[in-house]
């Protein structure tokens, strides 16, 4: 028998993902106690009445450092490297405090639509220094009590091209940055520039997520050298790409190809899909691109995927309320997702898949685990 006073809340009749019918679902100090068809206990109740239960959401790439700034600049810029430019003429007004409000704004939005986990990506370059960096450690410190927040450190503007910029990198590398990221398509040298990130992930022994090929002409991409740099130095598991837009433009032999590396390099992909539909084929004057990877296709080629936030409110996604449900759903939605199994796995691709992502040791509804929990009004099919 479980003792009366054993939980401090229960949820009862909960439906999830791994089990069509109800469970009550134990919490003890934060924490998954318990799960059975009945719990006996004296603790405070949630009837959760038959509803899908998810652990809380995962989002494995946003840039709370620049978000929110549509009231400092319009939204017309056309182009990646414009709305870039756009952000690179602001940023040198940056303040700790400013980074710090605009990014509370987010992740309070965030949290509140079930976000749990977060990976943000911050400019570190001379312009910006370490502004940015100081205000989401902040951010980390200050909302540690709803959300777990992993600071990636990147350099926008290029690094080999960028005097000071590797400098920044390692400073905030030994200050508290969680991984390393990088923008290779802005760099004067590329290749250079991944060789660089690669022997710092490996110097402070981090993972690696980096903005790739991140436009329609598969005539050239980075990836190659991604997935040789990965196999190289056995990083395997250990580094994620974001955009990848390039793969949306690939026929049908092509793609399956590029996927099946991806698979054996363990290189995992997170698709964007406010900012990619935002700016992919702007050029276009009828029949435009969607521009968007279709991330369940890479999952049935065995590519590890996520779909994320990426920006909300500023010049590369004027639009955004933080809501990863919303970006499932519109995955599903532009790429014409129908079948059960493949709307079931759009959702997958906001929580356990990232957490894989993000090599998160104590993720998911089970005994120990955190009892981060989302409540979806819908049953086990309907999600």
């Amino acid at each position: 028998m479980t003792p009366k006073t054993a939980f401090d809340l229960i949820f009862r009749r909960a439906v999830t993902a791994s089990s069509a019918t109800p469970v009550d679902i134990g919490v003890s100090a934060g924490r998954i106690a318990a799960i059975a068809p009945r719990l006996d206990s004296e603790a405070a109740e949630i009837h959760v009445d038959g509803k899908l239960v998810l652990p809380g959401f995962v989002d494995t790439h946003i840039h709370l450092d620049k978000a929110c700034l549509l009231g400092r600049c319009g939204h017309d810029n056309g182009s990646v490297n414009e709305a870039i430019r756009a952000v690179a003429a602001m940023k040198r007004d940056f303040t700790v405090e400013d980074v710090y409000a605009r990014g509370a704004r987010v992740l309070e939005r965030a949290i509140v639509q079930g976000t749990t986990r977060m990976r943000t990506h911050v400019e570190v370059d001379p312009r910006i220094g370490l502004r940015g960096f100081e205000a989401i450690k902040a951010l980390r410190r200050d909302y540690a009590w709803a959300i777990d927040l992993s600071i990636c450190v990147f350099p926008q503007e290029g690094l080999t091209n960028d005097p000071g910029t590797e400098e920044l990198l390692i400073a905030a590398l030994r200050d508290g940055g969680d991984l390393i990221g990088g923008c290779p398509y802005m760099d004067s040298d590329p290749v250079a520039q991944l060789e660089k990130l690669f022997d710092l992930a490996q110097a402070f022994d981090v993972d690696v997520d980096l903005h790739l090929d991140f436009d329609l002409d598969p005539s050239w991409w980075h990836l190659d050298e991604v997935l040789r740099q990965t196999e190289r130095r056995n990083y395997q598991g250990r580094v994620a790409i974001g955009h990848a837009s390039k793969l949306s433009a690939l026929p049908p032999r092509e793609f399956d190809a590029a996927a099946a590396r991806l698979a054996r390099a363990g290189v995992a992909v997170t698709v964007l899909p406010a900012t990619d539909l935002y700016l992919m084929g702007r050029d276009a004057t009828h029949n435009s691109p969607r521009g968007l990877t279709a991330a369940h296709r890479l999952v049935e080629k065995g590519v590890l995927c996520s779909v994320a936030t990426n920006n909300v409110l500023n010049p590369f996604t004027p639009f955004g309320d933080c809501s990863l449900l919303r970006m499932a759903n519109l995955h599903a939605n532009v790429l014409q997702v129908s079948h059960a199994h493949r709307l079931a796995e759009c959702f997958r691709m906001l929580t356990d898949r990232p957490a894989r992502l993000l090599n998160l040791p104590d993720y998911g509804i089970a005994l120990g685990n955190p009892a981060d929990l989302v409540v979806i009004d819908a049953g086990v099919n309907g999600w």
